[in-house]
């Protein structure tokens, strides 16, 4: 009854229409966002079928010889699913899809999960399928995240820098200005303190926003027409996620960086369920940035995580005996 195959170009539109009714997915799921970088990935993305329906999809590149990660160059991952799955039905599609990369040389599965928050319905049967293959948890990063309808107070140092940056002459602009942000502020500052450069370059997510207008955004903070910060959000369903944030060293003293997140949470995204400030973490996780745990658990921002699994596809044997025991 289930089977699976590989994704092809033919598939593009037949992908995102699932993408866009899946109980569990973003529009970073949809190929017009996957394959901007097409060129760094060797995609190895699948399809799930019930009785010729697509039930599932499982966004993946090869990551190894005998390897394939969901996804690479994605935030997070995993399983794809249709509103209508209910749990047993999960596990079917699991087996079905460890069995058909087993079959076809592939050993292991590198999942980043996608945070709960994210799904529109409850979505957590992947953790009950983890459980049963006895998958290897090696890495979390902490996402610091605001549920809008049960806030946390302010802290007092956030509370008077929003009260001396709002005596100022700040302007605040939905402006979509990336080029400013890019090359004045994020990319100096990620240089100067990490030496490393953004994930997306200016023309990727220039690009990026092209495509997906309603879901990316550049809000940046001015005085006297010269930016000094801003912030990249990305927008889905019920989560306003800031992507980059960055502000020179003016930005944070004067308090126009926190002046412009207060914004953001109180009024700009408020009708969102979860304002995501995004990870803490260096180091695979190892590490937490104590300065950056502060300022964003300073908004009312508390722990959410985004953890890593490692699935070996020849355990797909225990998911089976499960499912044979409730037939």
């Amino acid at each position: 009854m289930i089977s699976v195959r590989r994704y092809n170009n033919d598939d593009f539109t037949v992908w995102n229409n699932f993408i866009a009714n899946a109980k569990n997915a973003t529009f970073q799921f949809h190929r017009d966002y996957m394959d901007y970088h097409a060129d760094r990935f060797d995609d190895y993305s699948l399809i799930v079928y019930f009785k010729n329906e697509i039930i599932a999809l499982l966004p993946a590149n090869k990551s190894g010889n005998k390897e394939i990660s969901s996804h690479s160059g994605l935030t997070y991952g995993g399983l794809i699913l249709a509103k209508e799955i209910k749990l047993n039905l999960y596990l079917q599609i699991l087996y079905t899809l460890m069995d058909f990369l087993h079959n076809n040389d592939i050993d292991e599965i590198i999942i980043k999960a996608l945070p709960d928050f994210y799904s529109i319905l409850p979505s957590q049967e992947y953790n009950y399928g983890l459980f049963l293959v006895n998958a290897e948890k090696f890495r979390v990063d902490t996402s610091l995240t605001i549920i809008q309808n049960s806030r946390v107070k302010y802290q007092t140092r956030r509370n008077r820098s929003i009260k001396k940056a709002a005596k100022g002459q700040f302007e605040i602009k939905q402006d979509n200005d990336f080029e400013s942000f890019w090359k004045k502020i994020l990319e100096p500052n990620l240089m100067k303190r990490f030496g490393k450069k953004p994930v997306h370059s200016l023309d990727e997510i220039l690009l990026l926003r092209s495509r997906f207008p309603n879901n990316i955004y550049q809000v940046n903070i001015y005085e006297n027409n010269q930016i000094v910060g801003g912030t990249t959000m990305f927008i889905t369903s019920n989560v306003a996620h800031a992507q980059y944030i960055s502000a020179n060293d003016y930005g944070r003293s004067s308090g126009g960086l926190d002046l412009l997140f207060d914004i953001l949470i109180n009024e700009q995204f408020s009708d969102k369920k979860y304002f995501d400030f995004g990870i803490c973490n260096e180091n695979q996780g190892k590490r937490i940035n104590h300065g950056l745990l502060d300022w964003k658990e300073g908004f009312g921002g508390r722990t959410y995580v985004h953890e890593f699994y490692r699935i070996k596809c020849k355990m797909k044997d225990e998911i089976l005996k499960v499912i044979k025991k409730n037939h």
